[in-house]
């Protein structure tokens, strides 16, 4: 049996992973994550393609009979956790490939839900452990190919892919492991786990098993090395790095919303999405008619045209980074707030709670805004806008001094103003 951490992510049409639905087939595999609008929007997207491309041939394909097939092939991981809670049996598939897997839960998470949620208040294991526990039931083989992506750990109770590393270590020391030796950095948080794995025959640690390239900004490999120099406020790296990017991938810094919408309309051709992102933390960007707490529907915001109110391209409805990780735009505006201010020594985290912005001091919540940020940066594949609001005298909540040190080092970094 074979566990594979690795890092990379592809998404198939609807025949090429007919072949792993076949539960007699030795290829029949699941595809599983715990990311809820990934999941949705992967089904909708291949079974809108799979009828379409029916009605190209001459042939009528009911949507829900489309739909079956995709859902065998790509399910909620939580759903497939449930699955195999009620008896020992090995799950139909043998291979399971589980994307963002750093954000499978940690034991005090699963713990609770399953207490809460499951009546299980004896459940003590994290979802790591358990889920492997399930493919080891099979008399023969199986595979687990871990999709990982750094600095990634968005919500409460994510484990990251140490706890993988932990589970096997610990529980199942007959499998073989195949590892990225990128795993030892530091936005992987896989250090202390990796340390254990050194000398043992059983872990092989492969160079290939590392994405280097970004696909998602195929204009330009160095985009999340820059998101990550200015994260980390390696002030002169990410000047660099960003030398390296815009003359392919545009990065523009403005103060005015509207500017930067018709930044993207003048970029964005033909067919290709935009969309505006914020963090979830984002509370004061009502006064610019942007609202977290009004809700939006994935599947119409990334999928449906330009006629229609709902979806991305009307710049009207906003995307968290809930909404966004996994999933890619063509084109991004990216909506600074003052949850992440720029100190004089280190980032300053708030979340605003009643009528105003208080500190945020736990160490991983502070990580987990830090990361949110990250991925509202890596969202767009060709160019991006970053919007930092002007502050206003009469609203103590948005007091300039919030926003105006974050645009300063943004603009230092040489971002193109508009």
């Amino acid at each position: 049996m074979t566990g594979v951490p690795g890092a990379g992510k592809t998404l198939v049409g609807l025949d090429v992973a007919t072949k792993h639905m076949d539960a007699k087939s030795d290829l029949h595999s699941v595809y599983l994550s715990g990311n809820g609008p990934l999941v949705s929007i992967l089904r909708e997207a291949l079974t809108r393609d799979e009828v379409a491309r029916k009605k190209a041939a001459g042939q009528k394909l009911r949507k829900g009979e489309a739909r079956k097939a995709v859902d065998a092939f790509i399910q909620n991981v939580h759903h497939f956790r449930d699955a195999y809670l009620l008896d020992d049996q090995p799950p139909v598939d043998h291979v399971v490939i589980f994307d963002e897997a750093q954000r499978a839960w940690t034991v005090e998470q699963t713990t609770q839900f399953m207490a809460r949620k499951k009546g299980r208040p004896n459940f003590n294991r994290s979802e790591p452990d358990y889920l492997i526990s399930c493919l080891d039931r099979h008399p023969d083989w199986s595979v687990i190919i871990c999709l990982v992506g750094g600095g990634q750990e968005i919500n409460t109770g994510e484990a990251g892919i140490g706890e993988w590393l932990r589970a096997i270590n610990e529980n199942y020391p007959d499998w073989e492991v195949h590892i990225s030796p990128h795993l030892h950095e530091s936005e992987y948080g896989a250090g202390e786990a990796l340390a254990i794995f050194q000398n043992k025959q059983n872990v092989h640690f492969n160079e290939d098993l590392h994405l280097a390239v970004s696909m998602r900004s195929f204009r330009a490999e160095h985009v999340s090395t820059f998101v990550k120099e200015l994260l980390d406020r390696q002030h002169e790296s990410a000047r660099n790095v960003l030398q390296l990017v815009s003359s392919k991938y545009p990065i523009a810094l403005t103060r005015n919303l509207e500017q930067a919408k018709r930044w993207l309309r003048d970029k964005a051709r033909g067919s290709e999405r935009y969309g505006m992102v914020v963090s979830s933390q984002a509370l004061r960007l009502k006064p610019h008619a942007i609202d977290i707490r009004s809700p939006i529907d994935p599947i119409h915001w990334f999928l449906d045209g330009k006629d229609d109110v709902r979806s991305s391209f009307y710049l009207e409805d906003v995307a968290t980074e809930f909404h966004v990780q996994g999933l890619e735009l063509d084109w991004a505006c990216v909506v600074w707030d003052a949850d992440l201010r720029y100190g004089a020594e280190d980032w300053e985290y708030r979340s605003f709670v009643g009528a105003k912005w208080q500190k945020i001091h736990l160490a991983h919540r502070q990580m987990y805004l830090k990361n949110a940020y990250r991925v509202l940066l890596t969202r767009a594949r060709q160019g991006m806008v970053i919007v930092v609001p002007m502050g206003d005298p009469n609203d103590p909540t948005r007091d300039a001094t919030f926003y105006d040190p974050v645009y300063a080092y943004l603009a230092s970094l040489g971002i193109h103003e508009i």
